[in-house]
């Protein structure tokens, strides 16, 4: 339903999100929609077994029969019975800039998507839904990327070493610096991969001993760096202040199992927008709880930074707040900024730590000079730094288009999931068999949408999940609602209760423009 808040005390704005539920009927249909699946799943390996189908899946050899198998049978059974009938709906290949139109090298199966072999076609203009392009960066403007095209030539692609040995260079300093003053704190380091700036560094700064208290819904990385640094986890609720302060008076009321002794630290891992959910974290909130307990935030603003917040810093911006309630700010380049790697920005001290301690610092390959020029370029703009106000309008846009495509779709009558300010908008789809159709509908209308199913998200919400970007224009995102509103008559989707209206008004609004 919807979820608003109008706090005096904690909240400048409201803060409404979107989560209803579906009718009873539709989950119903869906369990049973998985159920027929699985009964033709085993009538289909029972026909495999017996040569009455063709057996397309590797096996095992057979000298190898009696060794202890790699994966258990049933644990590739939803991959070769259901994902397998849909696959043709992922892994396309782009060939283009994935801006906000993309081409696509058209490809077609003989054998129900077990292969695939290419016509040698390409589907041109396809309207881009799915990438993380936020601000529009991912660009291949000459004039963009003429510094970028300058430090390639100068530097080269790689770097060939790690940045405690010889692989730090002015670039990454300067990168460093510049992130650091973008972001109002003292200091920022920088990595080569988003999804390692997460895993490789939380073990870095928690271990045995510590307790880390994990939203639910948190990215896989963030998941993996809590396993891999020994400390006990423990989950509460996504998005829920009640469950995550029950966890928190208990830890320090009762302490370590069997011992009781105090926790060495208590860590709370947030994001500042989730990413499959389009939900907004309660930042004012988590901050008010972890100082009356005395825990540590780590907050990852891999789709936040850039996107939220009126000149683009993210959540902490966008909750009027201060860089200093959150003890360690994560965020990626890999989608604001059309980049790739990641930093952890905060106390000139964690970051010290952090160079001295991280995994990622000692191991990993540092940053290409080219990306970071580009994330420099990038950020330069977003603060007004190359001497136009271009990045303001770009976040502006994204915040207006953002706004126009939800109100759309909740007008529409479909369920939507995440806050009003979210760019990344979740679809519910519900049934398995809808997955696949949607995706290829909208890709014989020339629009490129992601959808994801089980076990990516819970077994009766699988959804569509569209990406808005600055860099979509207002007719760009009508061909893509037009389409959505006569493709949820003909699939059925518009599963709300609360839509305002089946035909809404034209939407008109001034367009925001400044001068540079």
């Amino acid at each position: 339903q919807k979820n608003g808040v109008s706090n005096g005390t904690l909240y400048k704005k409201t803060f409404i999100e979107h989560f209803e539920q579906a009718p009873m009927y539709v989950a119903v249909l869906t369990f049973v929609g998985f159920g027929v699946g699985t009964i033709f799943g085993y009538l289909r390996d029972f026909m495999r077994a017996w040569g009455l189908e063709k057996r397309n899946i590797a096996e095992e050899r057979e000298q190898q029969k009696d060794f202890v198998p790699l994966y258990q049978d049933f644990e590739n059974f939803y991959t070769r019975n259901l994902y397998m009938r849909i696959r043709d709906n992922w892994n396309r290949p782009i060939c283009s800039v994935p801006g906000p139109q993309f081409d696509l090298m058209e490809r077609v199966t003989d054998d129900y998507n077990w292969t695939f072999r290419f016509t040698g076609r390409t589907i041109k203009n396809v309207i881009n839904m799915g990438s993380y392009n936020y601000l529009g960066f991912a660009e291949t403007e000459p004039n963009a990327l003429k510094t970028v095209t300058k430090e390639l030539q100068k530097y080269g692609t790689g770097i060939c070493s790690t940045r405690q040995e010889m692989g730090t260079l002015d670039k990454h300093v300067e990168l460093e610096k510049l992130v650091a003053k973008f972001l109002g704190v003292d200091d920022a380091m920088v990595f080569g991969m988003g999804f390692a700036t997460n895993s490789m560094n939380i073990p870095a700064l928690v271990g045995k001993g510590c307790l880390i208290l994990s939203d639910e819904l948190n990215h896989t990385s963030l998941v993996l760096g809590a396993r891999l640094s020994g400390a006990t986890i423990r989950i509460f609720k996504h998005n829920n202040m009640q469950s995550l302060e029950k966890l928190l008076r208990d830890a320090i009321i009762y302490g370590q199992p069997r011992s009781r002794r105090a926790w060495r630290k208590i860590i709370i891992l947030v994001e500042g927008i989730y990413s499959m959910e389009g939900s907004i974290v309660r930042l004012p909130e988590i901050v008010s709880l972890k100082k009356k307990y005395k825990a540590y935030l780590y907050l990852d603003e891999a789709h936040s930074i850039g996107a939220v917040g009126a000149t683009g810093r993210g959540v902490v911006e966008y909750f009027g707040m201060s860089p200093d309630d959150v003890d360690v700010l994560m965020g990626t380049f890999t989608k604001s900024f059309g980049a790739a790697g990641g930093y952890i920005a905060g106390k000139k001290d964690l970051v010290d730590f952090l160079r001295t301690h991280s995994h990622s610092a000692v191991y990993a390959t540092s940053m290409c000079p080219p990306v970071a020029e580009q994330i420099i370029r990038a950020m330069k703009c977003l603060m007004g730094l190359d001497g136009t106000t271009q990045g303001l309008q770009r976040v502006r846009q994204l915040g207006k288009n953002t706004r126009y495509f939800r109100r759309r779709l909740h007008e529409m009558g479909f369920i939507i999931y995440g806050n009003d300010d979210s760019p990344v908008v979740p679809l519910l789809l519900y049934m398995p068999g809808k997955i696949g159709a949607f995706a290829r509908r909208m890709l014989e209308k020339n629009i490129g949408v992601v959808v994801v199913g089980f076990p990516a998200t819970p077994i009766t919400e699988s959804r569509a999940r569209f990406c808005v970007s600055a860099a979509h224009t207002r007719e760009m995102l009508d061909t893509v609602l037009n389409a959505l509103d006569e493709l949820g008559d003909f699939l059925q989707l518009k599963y709300s209760r609360y839509s305002k209206s089946s035909h809404p008004e034209l939407y008109e609004e001034t367009r925001f423009e400044l001068e540079d």
